[in-house]
């Protein structure tokens, strides 16, 4: 069992930053595939980053250039540093973990930009 727990979204003005993270449970981080799912106005959860055990980072293409998905294996933690912040990006962000199969959620943290 893997427990995610993410923090760091908030309330920031369009143009600002803002950095997520997720910690995550257990003594296998560095094998697990991270990625960031985002869930906007009510529509479908959407996968937006994905980083794989070895670094590799993938980015949906709205997020791209803006957006960097990175993890510290030391800290089991997986970051998504978030910059030049639309309204368009406002909604629930949640991280996920995929190992041997099995996919893990976390709670979601709220980023809402403001216009």
């Amino acid at each position: 069992q893997v427990q995610l727990v993410e923090s760091g979204g908030g309330l920031v003005q369009a143009g600002g930053s803002l950095r997520l993270s997720c910690a995550a449970s257990g003594r296998l981080f560095s094998i697990y595939t991270m990625r960031w799912y985002r869930q906007i106005s009510g529509t479908e959860r959407k996968l937006a980053a994905t980083i794989t055990s070895s670094g590799t980072a993938y980015y949906e293409d709205s997020v791209k250039g803006r957006f960097t998905i990175s993890r510290d294996n030391a800290k089991n933690t997986v970051y998504l540093q978030m910059n030049s912040l639309k309204p368009e990006d406002t909604g629930l962000y949640y991280c996920n973990a995929l190992t041997m199969g099995v996919e893990y959620w976390g709670q979601g943290t709220q980023v809402t930009v403001s216009s």
